[in-house]
């Protein structure tokens, strides 16, 4: 696995669940287009599976 992911939230949260709004937060993801890194941990690959279809997710070495 890589030792850090660059997450950046791509698609908006109008409409989605609350669920999905929270994980999203948790992430540190703000407003469309913010980016975050964060270490690699499977705690966050389950979170970026929740809300994989809203991030875009890019592996730094």
């Amino acid at each position: 696995m890589a030792k850090k992911l660059q997450i950046t939230l791509t698609r908006s949260l109008i409409g989605r669940t609350e669920e999905q709004k929270k994980t999203v937060e948790a992430l540190g993801l703000r407003k469309v287009n913010h980016s975050v890194v964060k270490e690699d941990n499977v705690a966050l690959r389950g979170m970026l599976n929740r809300v994989g279809h809203l991030v875009d997710v890019v592996e730094l070495d």
